[in-house]
């Protein structure tokens, strides 16, 4: 699960923020101020901030500096009553993912707040994807719908996979399941089944995101 930071000053925004997010199944924490919001982030780690640009004491965009130093992996969406051009810009080069206005549609905040977690995988895919390893698995069709079928079943032995794939020379299948085994993107258990590795995971989920942001372009 997702977690998010809400910080806001106004009580009735942060809560119903929170509503949405919390029924769109998402795991959220909500601050009325720079200060406590720090507080939550020392506390836990959260995956995304929701902040707002004009607040007592700490302003949203002191706020969001120290975010950027201290948790950089954290993603920020920056959100303001205050709609001008000059404030988007100095927010996305203050280190903002987006820029989202008050008053918003429900759609448009979980809109933004799904693309940010969205943009957040495929930066994590550079990392996966961007090794001679992965390329060499993933450029196989039959090397991808291995991956695909052991993620689907969870575990798979190797005659599952055979008939899965339809193949009759298991020498074939063998062959690309060892080139998996060594890129570390399945593993054997103790009863000789295929599982997928963290990494495969990884993998998947990059595939999915690769795939979906194709269909939605």
């Amino acid at each position: 699960m997702n977690h998010i930071l809400i910080v806001d000053d106004d009580k009735d925004l942060r809560d119903n923020i929170s509503d949405v997010l919390t029924g769109a199944g998402f795991g959220v924490t909500v601050a009325a101020h720079g200060g406590e919001a720090l507080e939550r982030l020392d506390q836990k780690h959260f995956n995304l901030v929701l902040l707002d640009l004009v607040m007592p004491g700490m302003s949203g965009m002191e706020l969001m500096t120290v975010v950027r130093k201290r948790w950089p992996q954290t993603r920020v969406i920056m959100m303001t009553a205050f709609s001008t051009v000059d404030n988007a810009v100095a927010a996305i080069k203050n280190g903002a993912d987006d820029y989202i206005t008050k008053p918003f549609k429900v759609d448009d905040l979980l809109c933004s707040v799904r693309r940010s977690f969205e943009e957040a995988t495929f930066e994590c895919c550079k990392g996966v994807l961007l090794t001679d390893e992965a390329f060499s698995c993933l450029a196989n069709p039959l090397r991808r719908q291995i991956l695909l079928l052991v993620h689907r079943d969870g575990e798979l032995r190797f005659m599952d996979i055979t008939r899965a794939l339809g193949i009759e020379d298991h020498t074939k299948v063998n062959f690309h399941l060892r080139v998996l085994k060594e890129a570390a993107l399945v593993e054997q258990d103790a009863r000789k089944s295929y599982t997928l590795t963290v990494d495969g995971k990884r993998v998947i989920e990059c595939m999915r995101v690769i795939v979906g942001g194709q269909a939605n372009a």
